[in-house]
């Protein structure tokens, strides 16, 4: 009988490891994409799919909660869902700059510099969704070792039309959006390795054993999100995404743009992550030919080369899959002027002479032959003031006021911690096609007590990026029928009225230089004893 009970369990064993979590289901998938600038776009998704699973009923929040037992999904990350009743959520942390006429949409729309952290979360008369939010936001501070902390009242804002539910919408209750962004937060190890415990594998096996934190971040653009969305379907999906630029041609010898695995991680693929029910790399073939790609015979898709690293396939591990261009000796950046990637370009600046006023302008540029809409939203801290008497729409230097519509401003409103919210403009853009729209409004600059300001007051203040993106197409709406996603601008630094903070400094220094002077002299004519020294000769 003992015999017998361990053959049984043997044979559990053989069993494919993502058999045994039944209602949980992990894959992860590595998209790698060369750039027309030599650069190289890598794209880490790991999914986790809770089968069956719904979000808490934020009316059932007095109440205790029942039993989660997970395997594969995050525990932690599930408690934090589970305490505030969370149904969707979006965290990203993102350093460095998008180019999106160079390197196209990102296979994530979230790549806005710094910090940005929106959930929808249902209404209950049990706590308010600003209290929910206050816990949020610092339980994800403590996770992830970032300052989400500081994305306070300051920071916070409903923009429910840029911002959609991206799930299924429950019906238990009526929800509501908070949106936060902190662009000065910056990304680090410190934040990686809590990202790569909530993997089933960690980063002992399967694609996250390629993450060297040392070739991250040496990136020229890199960063990280977690999303959480429940699809009435499906169940509770947990994606969690890194995504990184590298530049081969800056690190390589001869400024070739070859790469493979091992140049771009310093690391390979050891072995399969046993819990996955499918892993593979994908790889987006480039336009232009005279390429090769080693290992050779992959699946072809559509210009997509796939390779499966399940441990059910035949793949070879470890493996290490390389692209090279054998008849480029070194590689040519392209000669501009180059045609835009995506269909929208936008540039938005700051400019202005005194530290008092100055004036905000976007330009937009439509690159497509149709007319395009687009949805235009501008969230701005108490530190600037918007005048909107003094809004201009312009094109080819004539007033378009037509192609501005759905214009919506919440000014700055004070909050019972005497502090003020954030401005938050709400438009709809109409571009022209093959044509450049330029947005214009004169901004204050805030006044602020020497106590407000940040240990670096020289540096500036950071601005959050203005968000461009598609709205709902209608059936009558062919002008938005363009398949695009939403655009981050570039931060801002601007230079607020700032005190002189050497000051303080400067004056302690005199008055000390002072009373060494005159304690010196005066001790000195108190304590010596004067007397007369004759030489002999």
């Amino acid at each position: 009988m003992r015999r017998a009970s361990i053959w049984i369990f043997l044979a559990c064993l053989c069993i494919p490891s993502f058999a045994l979590y039944r209602g949980e289901i992990y894959s992860e998938d590595l998209r790698i994409q060369p750039l027309r600038d030599g650069r190289v776009s890598t794209t880490f998704s790991f999914i986790t799919v809770l089968e069956g699973a719904v979000p808490r009923n934020p009316k059932a929040l007095g109440q205790l909660d029942e039993s989660q037992h997970y395997a594969l999904f995050p525990l932690t990350l599930g408690q934090i869902l589970r305490e505030y009743a969370i149904t969707e959520l979006h965290l990203t942390l993102n350093a460095g700059k998008w180019n999106y006429d160079n390197w196209g949409h990102p296979h994530e729309a979230g790549v806005g510099t710094g910090a940005e952290l929106w959930a929808w979360m249902g209404a209950s008369e049990v706590t308010t969704v600003d209290e929910r939010w206050s816990g949020l936001r610092n339980a994800l501070s403590g996770l992830f070792c970032a300052s989400l902390g500081s994305l306070d009242s300051r920071r916070t804002l409903s923009p429910t039309v840029a911002f959609p539910l991206s799930g299924s919408t429950p019906t238990f209750a009526p929800h509501e959006l908070r949106h936060a962004s902190l662009p000065s937060e910056s990304v680090c190890t410190e934040n990686l390795t809590p990202f790569l415990k909530l993997l089933p594998c960690k980063s002992h096996a399967g694609l996250a054993a390629l993450l060297n934190p040392q070739k991250v971040f040496d990136a020229d653009w890199h960063g990280m999100g977690i999303h959480v969305t429940w699809k009435e379907d499906t169940g509770v999906e947990l994606k969690l995404i890194l995504q990184a630029v590298f530049n081969p041609v800056r690190t390589s010898t001869g400024k070739r743009r070859d790469w493979n695995l091992q140049s771009l991680f310093d690391r390979s693929i050891e072995r399969s992550c046993p819990v996955a029910s499918s892993s593979s790399v994908t790889v987006i073939l480039p336009e232009e030919k005279g390429y090769q790609i080693t290992p050779e015979n992959p699946a072809h898709v559509n210009g997509l080369v796939i390779y499966d690293l399940s441990s059910s396939s035949n793949f070879t591990i470890p493996s290490n899959i390389a692209m090279y261009w054998p008849s480029e000796h070194s590689f040519q950046y392209p000669l501009p002027p180059l045609t835009p990637v995506t269909p929208l370009s936008v540039k938005r600046i700051i400019h202005g002479t005194t530290q008092t006023r100055g004036v905000l302008s976007i330009s937009v540029t439509n690159n497509s032959p149709q007319e395009i809409s687009a949805g235009y939203l501008e969230m701005m801290p108490a530190l600037l003031t918007l005048w909107m008497h003094t809004l201009k729409v312009e094109v080819n230097s004539q007033i378009r006021n037509d192609l501005l519509s759905g214009l919506k401003y919440h000014p700055p409103s004070p909050q019972s911690n005497d502090r003020l919210s954030p401005s938050m403009l709400q438009a709809v853009l109409t571009i022209p096609p093959k044509t450049t729209l330029k947005i214009s409004m004169e901004v204050n600059k805030a006044f602020l007590k020497y106590t407000e300001h940040p240990p670096d007051a020289m540096r500036g203040w950071d601005l959050p990026g203005a968000v461009f993106f598609p709205l709902p197409q209608s059936s009558h709406d062919t002008s938005s029928s363009y398949d695009w996603e939403r655009i981050y601008t570039p931060t801002l630094l601007v230079d607020l009225p700032t005190p002189d903070f050497s000051m303080p400094y400067n004056v302690i220094i005199l008055s000390c230089t002072l009373m060494t002077l005159i304690f010196g002299s005066i001790f000195n004519l108190l304590t010596r004893k004067w007397v007369v020294v004759e030489i002999q000769e």
